[in-house]
Parts: C-alpha cells; structure tokens; sequence
C-alpha cells in the first residue's frame, strides 16, 4: 500500500508521545474516508514503516483504536476499519426491563436525575413540539444482577405525563408507569445505534474509565397520538449486545 497523501508521520520533536500521534494519524485516515468501512490496514511491520516509529509504538495505537471501536482485529486475517454506525435488527419494542429478563438478568435501576426542562432543538425535533415547550427529564442508572449496563437519559412532554415529578414508587420500568398512570402505550420506537465513548461524566457510574467503548443509543417512541418518548443511552460496550434473528 502506498503512502496516503493525508497522512501525518508522526514528530519526535513535539510533546505528544508517538503512539498518540500515530493513533491520530491513523484515525483521520478513517474519519476522513481515505480507509472507508471495511478496509484492511498494513500489518503492523509496514504501518512502522509507513509512519516511522517501533512496531510497539504502532501496536499501542492499533490497540487504543481498536477500544475505541473503530478497528477490528480477527486472528489470522488482520486489521480492519470497523464501521461506527449499527442499526439494530428487527425485534418487539421492549423496555431494559423486558430486554434484561429475557436475557435471565435481575433489572436494576437508580434515579439519577428527575426535572423539568424546556425542550432543546434535539429534543423538541424528535418529540414533535415547539422548543423551549417543557419536558420531563429522567436520567438512570440501569443495572443487570447488581452490575452496571448503561445510562438512560428519557424526555417526555411534560403535557402528557402531568404528575410524574410526584411519583415515589421505584422506576423500574418506565413504560409500565406510562402505561398504567398515564395510559400510554408504545405502538412503535424507532432505535438508532452508533459505536462511541463513555463520557468522564458517565464514566465513574459505569465502572470503566473514561473513553471506554459504549454504544450510543437514541431511541423515539409513539403511541396513537405521536411520540411521547426520546431517550439517549450510554451502554457498556462489553454488557450490551445487538442481537438478530434472521430468517430466509
């Protein structure tokens, strides 16, 4: 493979160490298209070549990479550009205590946050309503047998759930509450899944570090009157899966 022409060898005069300037000339590679999904990178002799720095140096970059989720490594095949965006197979429209049931886990749950806000720009597009009109903020912990899996952060008009502030009850699943108090019932949820990083925030609830591989969820629900739910979730790279059944 030939030298690409964007990319940066990395200089032993400046203060970054060489395995980081490495790893950020191999990431503009691929955020920039010139290794789209799917590409196979030089083995790691010829990537020390490429950028000149040590085979350690390389394989300390590789690695960082890797964890970041946007490099896989399969034994004996090599190294290749992982795609960053995921869309879930068709499955029902489950709730985390639905999905950690049938996955034969105890479902656990921390209110971490319970407010009203007005709505953002985000929020306002993905529920349908004017900015700045309230919502309901529910950030939680969410827990499989007393482990930590993700952090859900839901946005509900604050219209249709008039009440839910006063809520002692414990909220393990939300749609049950949405269901028998306000009578809500999901018809439909539109999921979009991207591979990204445990923010510093989140970091210290989850019990990985920071930069940590998570998968970033956003996720719109509708019942019969539009959508009544957009939730933003961190998950665990290494406690939550995509699972498919396909069929011929």
């Amino acid at each position: 493979m030939t030298l690409p022409l964007n990319m940066k060898r990395p200089d032993r005069n400046r203060p970054e160490p060489l395995w980081h300037q490495a790893e950020q000339a191999l990431r503009t590679l691929i955020a920039d298209g010139t290794w789209p999904d799917g590409t196979q990178l030089p083995n790691e002799a010829k990537l020390s070549e490429m950028l000149g720095v040590s085979r350690i140096t390389i394989r300390h970059a590789l690695r960082n990479l890797e964890e970041s989720g946007l490099l896989r490594r399969e034994h004996g095949r090599g190294t290749f550009v992982r795609s960053s965006t995921v869309i879930a197979g068709v499955r029902g429209l489950t709730s985390f205590t639905q999905e950690m049931a049938e996955r034969g886990l105890v479902v656990g749950s921390r209110v971490l946050e319970m407010c009203q806000m007005p709505a953002d720009t985000e929020i306002s597009d993905a529920l349908d309503i004017r900015e700045n009109e309230p919502v309901i903020k529910i950030r939680r912990l969410r827990a499989g047998n007393n482990q930590p899996v993700g952090i859900q952060t839901a946005y509900l008009p604050a219209g249709r759930v008039a009440g839910i502030l006063d809520i002692s009850e414990p909220m393990l699943s939300l749609y049950d509450i949405l269901r028998n108090r306000f009578g809500i019932v999901p018809r439909v949820a539109r999921e979009i899944y991207r591979v990204g990083t445990v923010s510093a925030e989140d970091a210290g609830l989850l019990e990985v570090e920071a930069g940590s591989p998570a998968f970033i969820v956003r996720r719109i629900t509708s019942d019969g009157n539009g959508p009544f739910e957009f939730t933003i979730s961190t998950m665990r790279g290494d406690r939550y899966e995509i699972r498919s059944k396909l069929h011929l």
